[in-house]
């Protein structure tokens, strides 16, 4: 058996909200009022469920960061500290 994706997305919505989403489910699993609220509930789902790929979106829409959350292993490891 194949092992779900559990990588996660922080975005704002259609109504302002910032959505903490897996990226495999069709809904939001928290919204909240920052960017940061939503960033700091996906680390903690991510980190509950085994770790995954956290990637946070700005207002426009674009991709801002991308982080591995542990246990996972980055394929890529990053050679700059940025987190």
């Amino acid at each position: 058996m194949a092992k779900k994706s559990n990588n996660r997305t922080v975005f704002q919505n259609a109504d302002g909200d910032w959505a903490n989403k897996k990226n495999s489910a069709s809904k939001a699993a928290s919204l909240h009022d920052t960017q940061k609220q939503a960033e700091q509930a996906a680390r903690e789902m991510l980190k509950n469920s085994g770790g995954g790929e956290l990637t946070t979106k700005g207002v426009d829409g674009k991709i801002r960061s991308k982080d591995t959350i542990p246990p996972a292993k980055d394929p890529n490891p990053p050679k700059d500290k940025e987190h």
